[in-house]
């Protein structure tokens, strides 16, 4: 079969393209921004990549279109249509079909899926289970929303008869509004978290509650749900009908609890002490997400005690609290040297629950050491100014915060007025870049946040370091 995509650079569509490649299709594809990583990926997969929407794609006459949801019907200032290549297939008559579509008819037909859910922690968690049920011997398909450092790839056929999937609840493409979610028809699923996000999709929390419950509602009664006994907007989601198995954790009576600090803590199943786990990871959230794919490993079979082994040998996702450098004052790092150095780093929150829960693990990670918390409001839901009433409270832990604010609709310097002058905010990433190299002491932590590459910021700290 030759699949034609349609944004095939996004992460999952990029993802949905190796997976196509691996099962022997023929892939080309085109988007419009076609470059790096995800270009050199793509390519060295044999991959065809196409800069734009033209028309002539439609000469190529592939078996099925593959239209990923970042393409619409919407229109440019002179009247021309955004994707031309969209309105070609439309007059046409071409077939084509959504990413979730195709994903679920070609690759997860038959298998066992494992789906993970929520607002946050979906593609760490989905990571830790995916390399929990590889470290069991069971060879698992995957598609991760990024790179989990211990198989280095995004996506992965597999072959056994489990495959696990960052379960989204994005709207499926433009002619199917349906969130991703409910195309994966898995057998376990986890429900992680719930919060209002994504305001250009959803009007408020109950409509997301209502996805939530569609998905609830492929879920067979020989399946299990596993859920997040600390979220009531889960709790209504399983009130609004429930007809499989329910494990939960998190709450001190759920199913499965930790007792002890993130870093280290007892997995407790049924009131029964069943495993430690000790790993490099910090924080609650991550405590939390190890405790949903144990619960999501166990309905396969894998036992808590295999699942903490493989989970203490788990080295994160990529860009989920990766350190970009540490910088001694001036100068590179040696080797063994730590009193001078500041650390940057760089994560993808940019919910302001998921910043405030990142510079909070950040916190019991370097206790009394300052942090000087870099973010850009990039996602739709930050843009259309949702959610900056939360920005103090997700930026309490910080000592310092440095908002880019370039081509925002709303004023951020209203928006973290309470902060004080504890609050920077600069129009452009260099004006950024400036703010903090005049604040910076040694021994401090820069966490870089943004759900997209924040114009190179990572680097250009890391250069002003070592030039101050």
């Amino acid at each position: 079969m030759h699949i034609h995509i349609l944004g095939i650079c996004g992460t999952f569509m990029g993802g949905l393209a190796a997976l196509a490649r691996e099962a022997g299709h023929r892939v080309t594809g085109c988007d419009l921004g076609v470059y790096p990583p995800m270009s050199h990926q793509l390519r060295a997969l044999g991959i065809e990549l196409i800069e734009g929407y033209s028309v002539d794609q439609l000469q190529l006459k592939p078996d099925v279109f593959v239209v990923g949801n970042v393409v619409s019907r919407s229109r440019l200032p002179d009247g021309m249509p955004k994707y031309p290549l969209m309105e070609a297939i439309l007059d046409a008559g071409a077939p084509y079909t959504s990413g979730p579509q195709w994903l679920s008819e070609h690759v997860l037909q038959g298998r066992h899926v494992l789906a993970v859910a929520g607002t946050h922690g979906k593609t760490t968690t989905t990571a830790m289970l995916a390399w929990i049920l590889e470290s069991a011997g069971l060879q698992p398909g995957f598609l991760v929303g990024g790179v989990p450092l211990n198989f280095g790839v995004s996506a992965q056929l597999g072959s056994g008869r489990y495959f696990v999937i960052e379960a989204d609840e994005f709207d499926t493409a433009l002619f199917d509004k349906r969130s991703k979610f409910v195309h994966y028809r898995p057998r376990t699923v986890i429900l992680n978290n719930l919060e209002f996000d994504h305001a250009d999709i959803f009007d408020n929390l109950a409509a997301i509650e209502r996805q939530f419950h569609h998905l609830v509602r492929t879920i067979p009664s020989t399946g299990r749900i596993v859920v997040n006994d600390l979220e009531e907007s889960l709790a209504r989601v399983l009130h609004q009908g429930c007809w499989s198995e329910v494990r939960s954790f998190g709450s001190a009576v759920a199913d499965f609890t930790a007792q002890g600090e993130p870093h280290a803590f007892d997995v407790v199943q049924a009131g029964r002490t069943v495993a430690r786990l000790e790993w490099g990871l910090g924080g609650v959230h991550n405590q939390l997400n190890a405790l949903a794919a144990i619960a999501a490993a166990d309905h396969v079979g894998v036992s808590p005690a295999v699942a903490v082994n493989a989970l203490a040998k788990f080295q994160n996702v990529k860009r989920r609290m990766e350190v970009r450098a540490r910088v001694a004052w001036g100068r590179p790092l040696a080797t063994g040297e730590t009193a001078a150095a500041v650390t940057v780093y760089d994560d993808f929150a940019h919910h302001p629950t998921a910043m405030r829960t990142t510079i909070n693990g950040l916190r019991r990670q370097v206790g009394a050491a300052r942090i000087l918390a870099v973010f850009e409001p990039r996602s739709n839901t930050m843009k259309l100014g949702a959610m900056k009433s939360q920005l103090p409270w997700s930026l309490e832990e910080s000592d310092l915060a440095f908002c880019h604010a370039g081509g925002l609709d709303w004023n951020a310097h209203q928006a973290l007025a309470s902060m004080s002058d504890r609050a920077h905010v600069a129009s452009n990433v260099d004006a950024v870049v400036q703010q903090v190299m005049a604040r910076v002491r040694p021994g401090d932590h820069i966490l870089c946040m943004s759900n997209g590459g924040f114009g190179g910021i990572h680097q250009k700290l890391v250069d002003a370091l070592q030039l101050s």
